[in-house]
């Protein structure tokens, strides 16, 4: 089989000659651990991912978010501003990946400030029109396609808000609320048609919605803003392409609305976080209905675990949740500074070993 032939038929529920692999995510410092040990090889190669990314162009034209961050008391040395105006301040370590969030609309309570706030130019054609292209060269080499549109709605519009100003507005400011949701729901839509149209396999969604305790924000909440308009999204790439799988992300464990993601047509579910998430329970109970995309700890096996553990892990998921198909193998998360190359290479390895169907 071809890797697109093996992601579609492990999308189906159906079983493959071996299991998918998806790719891997790297931090900066993770990714120099890689680059020394791998030979020269790219992560797709090493790993023998069966999946390759599209994603939009950088914007050529930044709207000035700078002004909407003057008075902070941020050092303006130290600050990087994304895509969407939202500040991502460095540790004074460059090297560290993480970075401090300030938002860019915290202290504003006037709905005319989000009505105005410039969002990307997504619309824009020149950030698009290689869509389909580059999935036609990716599907020439056999592979998969996947159009990323993560961080989809909850993530950005907290990120521009702030998070504490953001759960308390969805409460008592929902003009705010569905002002911003909206403003992003449209450039979504038109995202969503624009990756159908490009013929991809496979439309990544997703928000942080959940912690390792349960979800961020009540299920009713999530009805109420997110439900239905993630619906719209999946709605308009199936007007273009009906056939396309939808991937649903959230961290932690977001299990009281997988019913509900399913319903609104999700098919695949991402990433099965073990240490939060039973990938035993999960197969039981959603595998007639959807596939499973990761479920290799990120937490403990691979920064703590022996290249032992690496290879039980991995050994245990084709046993469970990879039984009879229906399962993409990923570590649930980009790899972390902590994660040793003996682990990679373990990983690696035994994908190898148990990753066999027929």
């Amino acid at each position: 089989m071809t890797s697109r032939e093996r992601v579609l038929a492990a999308m189906n529920r159906d079983m493959p000659d071996r299991v998918p692999r998806g790719g891997l995510g790297f931090t900066p410092i993770s990714l120099e651990t890689f680059n020394k040990n791998a030979g020269g090889v790219s992560p797709d190669e090493y790993f023998k991912s069966d999946v390759r990314g599209i994603g939009y162009a950088q914007t050529k034209h930044p709207a000035d978010y700078r002004k909407y961050f003057a008075g902070m008391g941020i050092d303006m040395d130290r600050l990087e501003i994304d895509d969407f105006g939202v500040g991502h301040v460095k540790s004074a370590n460059t090297r560290w990946h993480y970075t401090h969030f300030t938002s860019p609309l915290r202290d504003s309570d006037d709905l005319n400030d989000f009505i105005d706030y410039p969002l990307p130019d997504f619309h824009e054609p020149y950030r698009s029109e290689h869509f389909a292209r580059r999935a036609a060269e990716h599907h020439a080499r056999g592979f998969a396609v996947s159009g990323h549109m993560e961080m989809t709605l909850f993530e950005k519009a907290w990120q521009i808000r702030g998070f504490e100003k953001f759960l308390t507005d969805m409460h008592e400011r929902p003009d705010i609320i569905d002002c911003l949701f909206d403003r992003i729901l449209a450039f979504r839509i038109q995202g969503a048609e624009l990756y159908a149209a490009a013929d991809v396999d496979l439309l990544s969604l997703g928000d942080d919605v959940s912690m390792q305790t349960g979800m961020l924000i009540s299920p009713a909440l999530w009805r109420r803003y997110l439900k239905p308009r993630m619906a719209r999204i999946i709605e308009a790439a199936r007007r273009v392409k009906p056939g396309i799988h939808v991937m649903y992300h959230s961290d932690g464990n977001p299990s009281a609305i997988y019913d509900e993601l399913l319903e609104i047509g999700v098919t695949v579910l991402n990433p099965i976080q073990p240490e939060c998430v039973d990938p035993v329970r999960v197969k039981a109970e959603y595998g007639d209905r959807a596939a499973f995309w990761g479920a290799i700890g990120i937490q403990y096996t691979l920064p703590f675990g022996s290249p032992s553990d690496v290879r039980d892990e991995v050994k245990l998921r084709m046993e469970t949740i990879g039984k009879n198909g229906g399962y993409i193998i990923a570590p649930t998360h980009v790899i972390a500074p902590e994660v040793p190359w003996e682990n990679l290479k373990a990983l690696n390895d035994a994908i190898d070993e148990f990753g066999n169907y027929m």
